[in-house]
């Protein structure tokens, strides 16, 4: 990226950024033409790719941008400070979908960048979300006290098995092109109340009336 693009006035880079968000969010990536990106910005074609050597730089900076957002909104709410892994989900996730409802094209974005497939950026797409994943994903499990789960639980996997758990609901709503928030939200609480059920033990005297 050009640094000159910092140079423009704040209005005009959100101005682009917005731009990309939405037409990338609308299509695939092979499929949104900078042409469109460059007229929804309000800037010419040339000049975008002043800016933006390719179409490839300009979408991994989106991605970045998109990223980075997300983890400083998480830091902010303290989503990594939660002893507890349940209550760091649910607070993650309220997080997440408040910026949905805020930036409706970035969350639609960052969905479509998580299951792109084109060669051209998958990989690096999905390394920097891995380095995201792996760094407060090991936070975390080191923070879990075993005893707060049912005896024999391997907390990697029950782990794994969550985050799967969750792509595939996101898939599976890109596939229909329902992004309803209102409706992941409910749909994410109720998915949090059964790992609940199924993997943490019982407070002691639970069963009792």
């Amino acid at each position: 990226m050009n640094p000159k693009f910092y140079n423009l006035p704040p209005e005009k880079q959100q101005a682009v950024l917005n731009a990309g968000f939405h037409v990338f969010s609308q299509n695939s990536y092979k499929k949104s033409p900078m042409s469109e990106i460059a007229e929804a910005a309000g800037i010419s074609k040339s000049l975008l790719f002043h800016y933006f050597t390719n179409k490839k730089e300009l979408y991994l900076f989106l991605w970045d941008t998109s990223a980075r957002i997300t983890v400083e909104e998480m830091e902010k709410n303290g989503c990594y400070e939660q002893a507890d892994l349940f209550d760091s989900m649910e607070k993650g996730m309220q997080v997440k979908l408040e910026l949905m409802r805020k930036y409706p094209d970035i969350g639609m974005f960052a969905i479509r960048a998580f299951y792109e497939k084109d060669p051209e950026v998958r990989e690096e797409v999905h390394k920097s979300m891995n380095h995201y994943l792996q760094i407060h994903a090991a936070g975390k499990l080191a923070a879990l006290d075993p005893d707060d789960f049912l005896p024999g639980i391997d907390l990697d996997l029950m782990y794994r098995e969550m985050y799967l758990a969750s792509e595939g609901y996101l898939w599976e709503k890109m596939q229909k092109g329902n992004i309803d928030v209102t409706e992941m939200e409910k749909d994410f609480r109720k998915l949090i109340d059964f790992w609940k059920s199924i993997y943490t033990r019982k407070p002691k005297g639970a069963d009792q009336k």
